[in-house]
């Protein structure tokens, strides 16, 4: 029988944490008769986090365990958890008692009753640093310029998903940011929001890092790049190639039309000459690198690897 909720909790060092989160989780489930698996996956933590989930799931049975021999990273966390998901609603949520587990029901109910395919949680207030807070600020609107989603919060841990998201959307590197942008291009388009109460941390400290200044907009501009043209490279590499080569052309033969016809003037003398063969060299290798990038997409394992949703006959 087929468990109506998964909670996924990625989790580095929360050994303080995570009694208080099991029984809080356990509570909101049983008020509300909800069939559940909790899904912790560690991810290479240094303190007692392993045993102490060790040690409580001695007394739930619903705890499923997963421990990293080393740290990879949240997106690798939660590309496990999901692949190991087995629920009708898949939740997932941070292990520092920050995301509130009374949200749940709320964010099952948009998922079931209302058709949402995703449903990302807001943390309207928040308990972050002023730093942390505005740089999230900057990365959430460029997020929706890019995206054309309408969150207030991408990055938000408390996040519910139709079952069917979470095994269509491939989460690597440090992509958990943009899941949502995921979504929308493998297919699942219905995607809404839900503003949750944030708590204050009460252990440990921040995995907030200053790299995240560098990471967060290129892996944006990267899950961007990928979604519009991973299988029709050359779209983008030859059309800017393209682009490049008849600005270099039409500047040498306005050059070349210059000398002969008119002023007489050299054509290497000119700082214009020079920009007119930087642009057909930028041109050339636009355009060469478009067709490799298409010839190795063309032949990858899952180039015609397309989501079907439904079929008939």
């Amino acid at each position: 029988m087929s468990k109506q909720l998964s909670i996924v909790v990625p989790l580095l060092n929360e050994e303080e944490s995570l009694p208080e989160l099991v029984r809080w989780i356990a509570e909101v489930m049983s008020k509300h008769q909800y069939s559940y698996e909790l899904i912790m996956i560690d991810d290479g933590s240094t303190d007692n986090s392993w045993a102490v989930i060790e040690t409580l799931s001695q007394t739930n049975e619903h705890i499923r365990a997963i421990k990293f021999r080393r740290n990879y990273g949240k997106s690798a966390a939660l590309h496990v958890g999901f692949a190991a998901a087995e629920g009708e609603v898949v939740i997932t949520m941070d292990a520092d008692l920050q995301d509130s587990p009374e949200e749940i029901p709320e964010l099952r109910r948009m998922i079931v009753e209302d058709g949402y395919d995703l449903v990302s949680g807001w943390k309207k207030e928040r308990f972050d640093s002023f730093i942390k807070n505005n740089t999230s600020k900057l990365y959430n609107w460029a997020a929706r310029k890019m995206s054309g989603i309408q969150l207030n919060d991408f990055n938000c841990g408390l996040k519910a998903y139709r079952l069917a998201v979470v095994k269509n959307v491939e989460v690597y590197g440090e992509m958990h940011r943009y899941i949502p942008i995921m979504a929308k291009i493998a297919g699942f388009k219905k995607i809404g929001e839900k503003v949750v109460k944030h708590q204050a941390r009460q252990f440990g400290e921040t995995k907030f890092g200053i790299a995240r200044f560098i990471r967060g907009p290129l892996d944006l501009m990267s899950i961007n790049f990928v979604g519009k043209f991973s299988k029709r490279p050359m779209h983008f590499f030859g059309g800017w190639g393209l682009f490049s080569l008849f600005i270099g052309v039409g500047i040498l033969s306005y050059l070349t039309a210059d000398k002969l016809f008119f002023s007489g003037y050299g054509m290497t003398e000119r700082p214009l000459f020079f920009f007119g063969i930087l642009t057909l060299i930028i041109g050339m290798q636009l355009f060469l690198t478009g067709f490799l990038a298409e010839l190795v997409s063309r032949n990858a394992p899952n180039r015609n690897n397309y989501k079907v949703e439904k079929e008939l006959g």
